[in-house]
């Protein structure tokens, strides 16, 4: 049959479905084989064919049918992961089930009416040799999700079978052991198995499957408990799955074991299809999901504010386990922690690589399911952290966040990347390793809109931040006091800063410390206290590499003078508030110490229309930096110019620190990041 007559044949099935007002027996299988035995559609077919108008008349108007529909495209799922899916027509019925469902799930899962359809038992849905309506009946959901597990482990449809592919030799599924079928080598796996695209892509379209079952958390209105857990992941993830472990080894490994370069050829990617890349997208996303665990839930608190997790613990944790978390934490070979480490820093760098010819390199675009990965791995497994720390390859994840993080600092629709950024930083910073780190000398270019400089990764750092607070949007000022509290934890760490990153610090404590801004809201003031705090520990333990930030900030004094002088009484915070609602002057950036931006590099993607949108005037040029302060016998200063700024009103910082050189652990922060209850202004226009 034709791929067009095949097109044909479905449209007609599904226009029946739509048109019928009477309810279709489960029986009648010449109606209901016509959207999956007689027909060869692909995913986007399917999308195209089954318009969601339709999808939700049926659901209003035939409820049965829909429901019947799902049933028995379930039922076949299941009788194809119990046959082994042998021929190839029992390949493309379990293929368009697939793609059927996946279009299908959503419509029911918007419904509240529909929610708790797949986890009741349907008449006639139980197990094989069971009574249909008896203890032995299973809730569709859990029919559904062990089809998809035994079907991403089928010989010859998902993994390569190791025997000759006959009918009387064909590999029992139920006898299969599924370790010896994980998908590539790496974590607990040595033998990499042969490539094949028709694997790649039968993995895929199950993996979308999976995550749209697990889309249904997307639709449900926020709980009043927050630790609610997803259903389908909590099944999935549980002992019940028998495939959950080579599972959770073949997504991490086949992730990590990407390689999009390859061999280097130039325009690979251009002259051959990459069958591998959407799998591993799809991977990340499901390894993600199933790792959306409180890990609260299974541990307790430990002095510090931090969770003990489960790595290598020996009594079982309270309550509900997840397996997937479980197995992560569990993780401890030196040899696997290079091999994620590795991987992932890989990836992470891919968007920055440089090349002589242009767009020569296939560069992937989920890096922000990287990050999330990233962080779910130091979150639960902490010896993966501790390696991370000690390792030089900590600057390899280093130098590519704060690529994604200055590129995405103007636009809002990528403030979570904003967030798990900032977050990852954060809990490096907490530790010594990664500050003595960041001394290493910055000599690796990637292309990024901030001023050319001559430094170490520390100044990259510095410079990066700056630019954030200084052009990102609105929506970023509850970040403020987490990235200057980045600075304050590795601040005793950094032997030499360059004259650039100096004036970029003190550039930010004359904005924060301009009198109108520390009075507009209670807590401004803490943004001051963190820049101190970093000028205290590097003049205290790293004074003799950094005559630069001594230097600076004996230029910038009157900052200091005017910080010691702020007015107390009533009369004079008034007249200090009231200068705020003055025009700022145009301030024209000739002279600025920016300075040109690095070669190849292009600025951030612009806010969206119609929100607010912060700038900071230019760092003054060093004439200024420079220029002659007096403070009067009363305090004051003269010849000092006042910073002419504008007040806006969005965000504000995420929760009160306490100050101490150790570093300012983060636990706090994260706990309450989206949680930001008052608005302070900015100290920019």
């Amino acid at each position: 049959m034709g791929s067009a007559d095949s097109k044909l044949n479905f449209r007609k099935a599904v226009i029946q479905l739509t048109t019928k007002t009477q309810p279709v027996e489960a029986t009648d299988d010449a109606f209901w084989d016509q959207f999956w035995a007689d027909t060869a559609t692909s995913v986007q077919d399917v999308f195209a064919l089954v318009p969601a108008a339709e999808i939700r008349a049926v659901r209003e108007e035939s409820p049965s049918n829909l429901a019947t529909l799902c049933y028995k495209a379930v039922e076949k799922l299941v009788q194809g992961a119990e046959s082994g899916c042998h021929s190839e027509k029992e390949k493309q019925i379990v293929l368009n089930c697939s793609r059927l469902l996946t279009r299908v799930l959503p419509y029911i899962f918007e419904d509240p009416d529909w929610r708790g359809f797949f986890w009741s038992t349907v008449p006639g849905a139980g197990r094989a040799g069971g009574d249909d309506d008896g203890e032995n009946a299973r809730p569709l959901a859990e029919s559904l999700l062990l089809a998809i597990a035994d079907l991403l482990f089928c010989p010859d449809f998902t993994v390569q079978s190791h025997r000759r592919s006959t009918v009387d030799s064909a590999e029992d599924v139920h006898s299969l052991d599924s370790c010896e079928y994980i998908w590539e080598a790496g974590v607990g796996f040595a033998h990499s198995p042969q490539p094949n695209y028709i694997h790649d892509l039968n993995r895929m379209e199950l993996l979308k499957l999976l995550l749209t079952c697990f889309s249904e958390a997307m639709y449900l209105p926020p709980a009043p408990d927050s630790g609610s857990t997803n259903p389908w992941v909590q099944f999935f993830c549980s002992t019940e799955n028998r495939h959950a472990l080579p599972l959770f080894t073949s997504l991490l490994n086949t992730v990590c074991a990407y390689d999009p370069v390859g061999y280097g050829i130039p325009y690979n990617h251009l002259l051959f299809s990459d069958y591998r890349e959407p799998l591993v997208e799809e991977a990340a996303q499901v390894l993600i999901v199933t790792l959306d665990h409180d890990s609260a839930t299974s541990a307790s608190p430990t002095v510090d504010g931090t969770t003990t997790g489960t790595a290598m613990d020996d009594a079982d944790p309270p309550g509900p386990e997840n397996l997937f978390v479980n197995y992560l934490s569990r993780i401890h070979r030196e040899e696997d922690f290079q091999f994620i480490l590795k991987g992932i820093a890989r990836l992470l760098s891919n968007p920055l690589l440089q090349t002589y010819l242009p767009n020569s390199t296939k560069k992937i675009q989920f890096h922000q399911e990287l990050l999330v990965l990233f962080w779910k791995l130091c979150d639960f497994n902490k010896k993966f952290l501790f390696f991370v720390l000690k390792s030089s390859d900590v600057l390899d994840i280093l130098v590519p966040i704060l690529y994604f993080l200055n590129d995405a600092r103007a636009d809002h629709s990528r403030v979570g990347l904003m967030h798990i950024g900032v977050f990852i930083l954060l809990l490096l910073s907490g530790e010594r390793n990664f500050g003595v780190r960041l001394n290493k000398p910055y000599s690796v270019r990637v292309p990024m809109d901030i001023p050319v400089f001559t430094g170490t990764h520390a100044d990259l750092l510095i410079v990066v931040f700056h630019k954030i607070i200084t052009s990102g949007h609105q929506r970023l000022q509850p970040l403020f006091d987490c990235l200057l509290t980045i600075v304050v934890n590795v601040s005793p760490y950094l032997k030499s800063l360059s004259m650039v990153a100096a004036n970029k610090l003190l550039h930010l404590l004359e904005a924060f410390s301009t009198t109108w801004f520390l009075f507009s809201a209670a807590q401004n003031h803490h943004l001051v206290f963190f820049l101190l705090e970093a000028f205290n520990n590097i003049i205290q333990y790293q004074f003799d590499g950094n005559s630069n930030l001594v230097y600076a900030i004996i230029r910038k004094r009157s900052v200091f003078h005017q910080l010691a002088n702020l007015p107390a009484d009533p009369p004079a915070i008034h007249k200090a508030l009231q200068r705020r609602r003055r025009p700022p002057e145009s301030l024209s950036r000739t002279g600025s110490q920016e300075g040109a931006s690095m070669e190849g590099s292009r600025p951030a993607a612009p806010a969206e229309p119609g929100t607010l949108k912060t700038s900071l005037v230019a760092t003054p040029g060093i004439d200024k930096l420079t220029e002659k302060s007096q403070v009067s016998e009363d305090g004051t200063l003269r010849s000092l110019e006042p910073m002419s700024q504008q007040s806006s009103a969005e965000g504000s910082p995420a929760a009160e620190a306490s100050l101490a050189f150790r570093p300012l652990i983060h636990q706090p922060y994260l706990r309450g990041a989206g949680l930001y209850p008052t608005s302070p202004v900015s100290p920019w226009p």
